[in-house]
């Protein structure tokens, strides 16, 4: 976990203190000598793509449609170490692997939810939990989109979070949008109701709003685009940038067998992995 957090081409976090400070990797192996026994957690993204061994875990949700399924992130966390109650606004399971976390609880939770002022995290204010569990390695919580949560490790621990791909509505109008775009299917313009003199004083009409939702409507009658479009948009890759250097060392991987010779990195360059 360490080691991939040091490496530019890994997304990775530190949670550290009882104010969850947010720091982004890349970091330096002197940093880690500077976080001591307790109460921070790192968070590494998408390590499904680097380590062959967590790449088979998905194995065991093939009873999920596979589009569905984002990357798997992988915490460490020191004694205590926590990111802080909070809701997701995706389904998660959450596999226990070594040491032991304690998880709480609560109910659904929505935009109106208080939250605490913080810069990087969504962390709710007076959170009230219903629910909570002990994990211990190999155990699995299973956590329903916007449902509170707050995990707290007893002793070092490792948590594989295995998250849902949930867009939220402002990406996919915005991807469907360039879609639309690049295929020409937004050429229909604004028309005009029929004007009267005394519409110069008033407010926009309601006839406009109903016109544009009927061109928004029109754009989207296309089903077989539709189709076509959201299976390229929930498929595509969440690191486009890197599919080519992890398949290359999960290659390496199953050829050799061996983690110590994943060093073979892009154009024959000796990396630290």
């Amino acid at each position: 976990m360490a080691g991939l957090s040091l490496e530019e081409e890994v997304e990775s976090r530190l949670v550290v203190g009882d104010n969850f400070d947010v720091e982004q990797g890349p970091f330096s192996e002197q940093r880690f000598k500077q976080l001591g026994d307790s109460n921070w957690t790192l968070l590494v993204q998408a390590v499904n793509l680097w380590i062959p061994e967590v790449a088979e875990l998905l194995n065991h949700f093939n009873f999920l449609p596979p589009w569905r399924l984002d990357d798997i992130m992988v915490s460490f966390a020191a004694d205590g170490g926590s990111v802080g109650p909070h809701y997701d606004n995706y389904d998660v399971f959450l596999l226990q692997g070594c040491g032991r976390r304690k998880w709480s609880v609560g109910d659904p939770c929505d935009t109106d939810r208080p939250l605490i002022k913080h810069a990087d995290l969504r962390i709710l204010e007076n959170c009230i939990f219903n629910n909570e569990w002990i994990l211990e390695p190999g155990d699995m919580l299973y956590l329903p989109a916007k449902y509170s949560h707050h995990g707290v490790a007893i002793g070092p621990c490792t948590t594989f979070s295995i998250g849902f791909r949930s867009p939220s509505a402002a990406e996919i109008l915005d991807d469907l949008t360039t879609e639309l775009i690049s295929q020409g299917k937004l050429q229909e313009h604004l028309k005009d109701p029929p004007l009267k003199p005394e519409m110069a004083d008033q407010p926009i009409p309601s006839a406009y709003v109903e016109q544009i939702k009927a061109l928004i409507m029109e754009s989207l009658s296309d089903e077989k685009m539709l189709m076509h479009w959201f299976a390229q948009f929930m498929t595509r890759p969440k690191y486009p940038q890197l599919t080519d250097i992890t398949r290359e060392l999960r290659s390496a991987y199953a050829v050799t067998g061996d983690k110590r010779e994943l060093t073979e990195f892009k154009n024959g360059e000796q990396e630290r992995l």
